[in-house]
C-alpha cells in the first residue's frame, strides 16, 4: 500500500509540473528532476504490476461516441431490503459476522478485466441490461488502467461525485441548468457521450464487492476488499462487526458522515462468510446475504415564532417558517420552507405551535409535523413587499397558493427580468441578478426590448462601477446571441402566471404563429392536451392587458423567431402525453427528460388525467397523487428503462 500511496504522489507531482510548464510556462521542476521522478514511476509500475488512472506514464484519448451500447449482466443486479431499526440488525445478524460499509448515493458500475486491463465497464441499468461505458471509465479516478492480476475479474463498485466538485461543477453552470444533487450529476456525466467531460469533473470510483476472480479463493468478504486494495483499486470504507457492537458501529458511521467527502444514503451489512451468504440464496427481488440499513430521520421539537411570505418574480408568497433554532444533523437550522397554502392548512400552523423539524435527505429542513395544531395562522390579504392586495388561487391539481395581484410590485420588475434572460428562456448568458439590479435601477431597462438597446448607453454602462468594457461586450454579444430565438422561448420568456417551458411548448406546438398566440381564447388552450382551464385563464388574461400585449410587440420587432423542427412522422411517441415524476437517473433532469419527449413528437403535461397516455416514474409501488391517479385511470406506469424500450 506504500507503494501506491508514493505512486499517487508521483502522479500528482509529476501532473502539476507539466500543467505548470504548458499552460502557464512556469517551470516547477528541472527536466532531470522531472525525469528521475518519472522514471520512479514506471519503476514501481513495473514492480508492483499496477498502473493507476491518469497515470502519466499513459495517454488515454478522449473520446466521443454516438450513443451508448446496451449489454446483459451475466448475473442479475438485485436491490437490497431495507431497516431502520438496530434490532433489526442484531436479528438479521444472528451469531454472524458481517462487513459494514457506506452505502453510497452514486451510480453503480460492473469492471471486467483480462489480462490485467479493463476489457469492460457497465452501468447497473435496469439490473438485467445496462450502459457500456467503457470509455469513461478510463478517466475515472479509482479504476486503475492495469493491475498485477492476470486472469478474469469483475467487480461492483460505486461511481461518484465529492460534494466539492459537486459545487465546483455547480458553481460554472447556468442557473437554470444547475445539477440538483452530487447523484444526478455523477449520473450525468459517466453516462456522457463525451468522455473529456468525465475527466474533467473527476468521477471517483469505489469497488464494493468482488463478483469473480478466476483462480483466487478467499471467503472472508473483508479480505476480498482489502485484495482489491492492493492490487490498485480504491475500495469502500468498512469494518467488521457482530450483534453485539453492531449499535455503537451504526453510530460511528453516523457520527462521522458530516466530515463524510461523497454523499451516502446509509450503510450496507454483508455477512463476511462469503460461502455461508451465498448459500442463503435471494428472493425475487433481493439478496439475503445483505442487507440496507438508513437512519431515522434526526428530528427536533422547537416553537414556531413567525411565518415570513416571500415574494418571487409571478408574485406567488412563499412561505418560509422562522423558528427557535434547533441542532439537525450536525448544524444549526432555524427557517424551513412550507412550499404553499396547502400544506400551511394541511399542518394547522400557529404562531407559538410547537412544531418538529427534520431534514429531508440530511439536508432541506422540513416541518415534519405539528403538535399543538393551533390552525390559527393569519393568511395575509396583502403583500408584504409592495402593500398590495394578494389572493388565495387554486391550481388544476387542488393546490393553493398566495399571489401577489399588484402588476407594479417592485418584487416582480426583476424576477421578471431575471426570468427573461434564463437558459429556458431568452438564454443571455452571464446576465446576473446583479447586472439586472444594476440595468434597472439605472433606467436602462423598463421592458424586454430594452436589453436589446443597451448600445444606447454604452458609454455609461462602461464607466459604471464593477463593469468596464470587456463587461459590456460580453453583455452585448450574449444579447446579440440571443435575438435568434424559438417561439416557445419567446411566450415562456414572458413571465405568464403558471405558464412554464413545457406548457410554452404544447402551446406553441398548436400554434406556431406569434401572431395567433395573443389572440387565443381558453377553449382553444383547453384543447391542448395538458393545458388545463386554470393555466388557460391565466394566459387570456396576460394577453388580455393592452400593457403586456404592447411589451410583447415591442420584443418581436428585436426577434428573429425560427420555426420548431418537424418531428419524424414514425416517432413512437409522436402525439402522446407524458406526465414526469420522482427522481430521474439515466437523463441529466426531469428537464432533459422532457425535452427528449417533445422533439420526438410526444407532450408533457404536470397533472394526471384522463387525456394523459403514460407516467413516467422510476418508483412504481409509491404513494405518490400522480401514481394514484394513473391507476384509478388504468393509465400505464413506466419506468425510465420502459420508457426507452417504448421509444425503440
Amino acid at each position: 500500500m506504500d507503494k501506491i500511496k508514493r505512486m499517487n504522489e508521483l502522479n500528482q507531482i509529476l501532473a502539476s509540473a507539466a500543467d505548470a510548464y504548458y499552460n502557464t510556462g512556469i517551470e516547477k521542476m528541472s527536466d532531470a528532476e522531472y525525469d528521475k521522478l518519472y522514471d520512479e514511476l514506471v519503476s514501481l509500475e513495473n514492480e508492483t504490476g499496477i498502473i493507476l488512472n491518469g497515470s502519466r506514464t499513459q495517454k488515454v484519448g478522449y473520446e466521443v461516441a454516438d450513443s451508448l451500447k446496451k449489454v446483459k449482466h451475466e448475473s442479475k443486479m438485485l436491490s437490497l431490503e431495507k431497516t431502520k431499526s438496530i434490532d433489526e440488525l442484531k436479528d438479521w445478524l444472528g451469531e454472524n459476522t458481517a462487513f459494514i460499509s457506506w452505502k453510497l448515493d452514486g451510480l453503480t458500475l460492473v469492471l471486467t478485466y483480462e489480462n490485467g486491463v479493463l476489457i469492460q465497464a457497465v452501468t447497473r441499468g435496469n439490473g438485467e441490461t445496462g450502459e457500456d461505458i467503457t470509455q469513461n471509465a478510463r478517466h475515472i479516478h479509482g479504476i486503475p488502467a492495469k493491475i498485477p492480476f492476470t486472469e478474469k475479474l469483475v467487480i461492483r463498485g460505486e461511481s461518484l461525485m465529492k460534494y466539492k466538485d459537486f459545487e465546483r461543477v455547480n458553481s460554472e453552470t447556468d442557473e437554470g441548468a444547475k445539477y440538483k444533487n452530487p447523484r444526478n450529476l455523477c449520473v450525468g456525466t459517466v453516462r456522457n457521450l463525451d468522455s473529456k467531460i468525465t475527466a474533467e469533473r473527476n468521477i471517483n470510483f469505489f469497488a464494493f464487492n468482488l463478483v469473480y476472480a478466476e483462480g483466487y479463493e478467499e471467503n472472508s468478504f473483508a479480505n476480498r476488499l482489502e485484495w482489491l486494495k492492493n492490487i490498485g483499486f480504491q475500495t469502500v470504507y468498512g469494518v467488521k462487526t457482530n450483534k453485539n457492537n453492531i449499535a455503537d458501529t451504526v453510530a460511528e458511521f453516523e457520527k462521522n458522515i458530516p466530515q463524510n467527502e461523497f454523499p451516502s444514503d446509509g450503510l450496507v451489512l454483508i455477512f463476511d462468510d462469503v460461502s455461508y451468504g451465498a448459500s442463503l440464496g435471494q428472493t425475487s427481488h433481493a439478496p439475503r446475504n445483505a442487507i440496507a440499513f438508513k437512519w431515522r430521520d434526526e428530528t427536533a421539537d422547537t416553537i414556531l415564532r413567525e411565518v415570513e411570505w416571500s415574494a418571487s418574480r409571478t408574485g406567488l408568497l412563499n412561505p418560509i417558517a422562522i423558528f427557535d433554532p434547533v441542532e439537525l444533523e450536525g448544524t444549526t437550522v432555524s427557517r424551513a420552507s412550507v412550499h404553499n397554502v396547502s400544506i400551511v392548512k394541511q399542518l394547522k400552523l400557529g404562531i407559538g405551535d410547537t412544531v418538529s423539524i427534520f431534514k429531508a435527505n440530511m439536508i432541506i429542513p422540513q416541518i415534519l409535523e405539528n403538535k399543538s395544531c393551533s390552525d390559527t395562522l393569519e393568511i395575509p390579504d396583502v403583500c408584504p413587499v409592495c402593500g398590495g392586495k394578494s389572493e388565495i388561487r387554486t391550481s388544476d391539481d387542488g393546490i393553493q397558493t398566495l399571489v401577489c395581484i399588484n402588476k407594479d410590485c417592485p418584487a416582480k420588475h426583476i424576477g421578471k427580468f431575471e426570468h427573461f434572460v434564463q437558459r429556458d428562456a431568452m438564454n443571455i448568458i452571464g446576465m446576473s441578478t446583479a447586472t439586472i439590479e444594476t440595468l434597472v435601477s439605472e433606467g436602462f431597462v423598463k421592458e424586454f426590448k430594452d436589453f436589446y438597446h443597451l448600445d444606447d448607453y454604452k458609454d455609461k454602462i462602461i464607466n459604471l462601477d464593477g463593469f468596464g468594457k470587456r463587461s459590456y461586450e460580453k453583455i452585448h454579444d450574449a444579447v446579440e446571441n440571443s435575438r435568434n430565438t424559438e417561439l416557445s422561448r419567446v411566450l415562456y420568456s414572458l413571465g405568464i402566471t403558471n405558464i412554464g417551458r413545457s406548457a410554452s411548448r404544447l402551446i406553441c406546438a398548436e400554434y406556431p404563429s406569434a401572431e395567433l398566440l395573443e389572440k387565443l381564447e381558453i377553449s382553444q388552450l383547453t384543447a391542448i392536451d395538458g393545458i388545463g382551464e386554470v393555466l388557460a385563464a391565466d394566459y387570456v388574461k396576460y394577453f388580455s392587458s393592452e400593457e403586456n400585449l404592447t411589451e410583447y410587440h415591442n420584443l418581436l420587432k428585436e426577434l428573429n423567431i425560427s420555426l420548431p423542427e418537424e418531428i419524424p412522422s414514425d416517432s413512437p411517441i409522436s402525439g402522446k402525453t407524458f406526465v414526469i415524476t420522482g427522481s430521474v437517473n439515466i437523463w441529466k433532469n426531469r428537464n432533459e427528460l422532457k425535452n427528449f419527449i417533445e422533439a420526438n413528437g410526444g407532450k408533457c403535461a404536470s397533472a394526471v388525467s384522463s387525456k394523459t397516455d403514460y407516467l413516467i416514474n422510476n418508483d412504481s409501488t409509491s404513494n405518490s397523487s400522480k401514481n394514484k391517479k394513473a391507476k384509478e385511470l388504468n393509465i400505464p406506469i413506466l419506468t425510465e428503462e420502459e420508457f426507452q424500450k417504448l421509444i425503440k
